[in-house]
């Protein structure tokens, strides 16, 4: 019979913990309790990191507030990554408010949907293509510039990206291309950083349930062929993604840097799928 782990964060209570006491971070990309940011955050919260959110809209603000309140979550900060005013203003209050930070999680990313699907070659456009590019990869290049500063003693950088970087899957299109220069782009902010202290890392976690898997054509049925193909037969858990954020953002994770860390019960390594289930 194949196991199905939870993927939403309201679904257990991550267990309390010392790893995170006194850290203070910022985390980009909470949407709603399904987002894989939300679920991040719920982690390094029960572990004593303070933190700060940033959010784009009055709408976003009216979801995302009560999920940072439930957890602790003091400081929102409005933020588009596509502007240099707001970014500027964004840092400013993240300084006012912490002075330094220890870590930042980037899960922050976006794709014109009617690319996210179909052909690659036939669908994609320069103004979409450049779009997906400057959310979903310059931003975490601007974000760690900005963050570095405010890390006198080092850090850690957090990004989230998918296997579509690194082989073609149905639809993920645009967004595929841009995922891989995310992943080439961590391993030259690592390069930069690592004198600093500072690390950088990605996450690639399998498909789940978030408003970003919803916005690709057939992303729901990615889960299920995730699930049956994977090495564990499992859907990826969140379990296992926000562990995975706060091995990185602890001291536990020090050493490590410039890798992409796959969390996909296995999904990634396998080379095809066995007969049966063809």
């Amino acid at each position: 019979m194949r196991k199905r782990a939870p993927h939403m964060a309201d679904d257990y209570a991550f267990p309390k913990g010392e790893l995170m006491r006194g850290k203070k971070g910022l985390v980009m990309g909470v949407a709603n309790h399904n987002s894989i940011a939300w679920g991040i955050a719920s982690q390094l919260a029960a572990q004593g990191a303070e933190m700060a959110f940033t959010y784009q809209g009055e709408e976003l603000e009216r979801r995302v507030r009560p999920l940072a309140e439930s957890i602790g979550v003091k400081t929102m900060i409005p933020c588009d990554v596509t502007d240099d005013a707001s970014m500027d203003a964004a840092f400013a209050e993240i300084e006012k408010a912490f002075g330094t930070i220890d870590f930042v999680v980037h899960s922050v990313a976006f794709a014109n949907k009617n690319e996210l699907k179909g052909s690659f070659v036939d669908n994609t456009t320069r103004e979409g293509f450049l779009l997906a590019m400057n959310i979903s990869a310059f931003s975490f290049v601007d974000v760690a510039k900005r963050a570095s500063k405010l890390m006198p003693n080092g850090g850690s950088l957090i990004t989230m990206t998918y296997l579509g970087s690194e082989r073609t899957i149905p639809n993920y299109n645009t967004m595929g291309v841009a995922k891989a220069a995310l992943e080439a782009s961590t391993r030259y902010i690592a390069r930069d950083l690592g004198p600093k202290g500072i690390r950088c890392n990605a996450i690639s976690a399998g498909a789940m349930r978030t408003l970003a898997l919803a916005g690709i054509a057939g992303g729901r049925g990615m889960i299920a062929q995730g699930r049956a193909f994977s090495a564990m037969k499992e859907d990826t858990s969140m379990e296992g993604v926000a562990g995975c954020a706060l091995w990185l953002a602890s001291d536990l994770g020090k050493s490590t840097t410039g890798e992409v860390v796959h969390v996909d019960a296995g999904f990634h390594m396998m080379g095809m799928p066995d007969a049966e289930e063809a």
